[in-house]
């Protein structure tokens, strides 16, 4: 019986993520998005894929490049149920245009849309106090590249962002030239 215990509190640890898992993969089938890109929009719903498998490794990207709490993005993903797209994208686009990202969370939770119409980051974006330029934009497709790369996800760039970014190669080695700076 000393042997099966373990197993069995194991086995009601692990009921309670499998429910868990499928709600999320259920919620994120029907997640959509609108940052008003379309390049975003697709790496944002990748994201919320991603973060389906990978919770505890989204967190920690975000917190270590978002330069936000853990535990805050955490109490977004896992207690207030938000999308990981959307806390991606609150997160990286609070970077950009240099607020908190708790701006971004409050903002797009006082939005309240048109009767009938989904919440949009477009709206919300346009609602912040900082006007968005190209220069935001570029930050943040540049953030979510990065972020595909630590994942080793692969991310289809467009011509702009290739010729910005390069090949995956050329990704890396920058990345790695960057580190012995640092070292240094």
């Amino acid at each position: 019986m000393k042997r099966l215990r373990p197993l069995l509190v194991a086995l009601l640890l692990w009921l309670p993520l499998l429910a868990a898992a499928q709600q999320s993969a259920d919620e994120s089938a029907a997640y959509r998005v609108d940052t008003g890109d379309t390049w975003v929009d697709t790496q944002l719903q990748d994201i919320n894929y991603y973060a389906e498998r990978y919770p505890e490794s989204f967190l920690d990207e975000v917190a270590r490049y978002g330069g936000i709490s853990r535990d805050y993005i955490a109490a977004l993903f896992y207690t207030h149920n938000w999308q990981a797209g959307d806390i991606y994208f609150a997160c990286f686009w609070a970077k950009a245009i240099e607020h908190s990202c708790r701006d971004s969370v409050k903002a797009w939770s006082r939005a309240v849309p048109e009767e009938g119409e989904p919440k949009r980051w477009a709206d919300v974006v346009a609602s912040l106090p900082t006007k968005p330029t190209n220069q935001h934009w570029r930050t943040l497709r540049h953030a979510i590249v990065a972020s595909h790369d630590h994942w080793d996800r692969p991310v289809t760039l467009d011509a702009t962002l290739k010729s910005q970014l390069g090949d995956r190669a050329q990704r890396d080695r920058a990345a790695a030239n960057a580190e012995v700076k640092r070292a240094r």
